[in-house]
């Protein structure tokens, strides 16, 4: 079963997002909610999975010396369990997702140069398994709703 998520929890999901580390007594006043109404709710989505945890989000000026890119990964049928545990075991793979189309995934890969991303984007292409990749090279970030300050 699913979690219940009211309107107030995603608005608290929403300050959350703009700033993890917003303290329980200034959510309490965004959100005209007693401070303990606001940690019990925190502790029931935590509890319930919704919220997974927090974390830190880079600024563009640290983000604009990387190399980002997204990966298309397309697998021969029975292998996407190997397939995606070697690409757990490479830290610059950050993000894997499963999807329709004509690739099984969508890698979302951050190098520190061109260099380390082609000796990358050849590793992925030599897991067993792998069929064919595509890769675009992220140039800019024109929409970021998760760095959006609260509103």
């Amino acid at each position: 079963m699913y979690p219940k998520v009211d309107a107030t929890d995603w608005q608290l999901i929403r300050l959350l997002q703009a700033n993890a580390r917003e303290s329980t007594a200034t959510l309490a006043r965004k959100l005209n909610l007693a401070r303990t109404t606001v940690v019990s709710r925190l502790a029931r989505l935590e509890r319930e999975g919704v919220i997974t945890g927090y974390g830190v989000r880079l600024g563009a000026s640290v983000e604009a010396g990387a190399v980002r890119a997204y990966c298309s990964i397309s697998v021969l049928p029975r292998s996407a369990a190997q397939v995606i545990k070697a690409l757990a075991s490479m830290p610059e793979v950050e993000e894997v997702s499963a999807v329709s189309g004509a690739f099984d995934y969508l890698a979302f890969i951050c190098c520190e140069r061109h260099e380390q991303l082609d000796e990358l984007l050849d590793r992925i292409g030599a897991i067993d398994g792998v069929k064919q990749t595509q890769t675009s090279i992220i140039l800019t970030r024109k929409i970021d709703r998760r760095s959006e300050p609260s509103r």
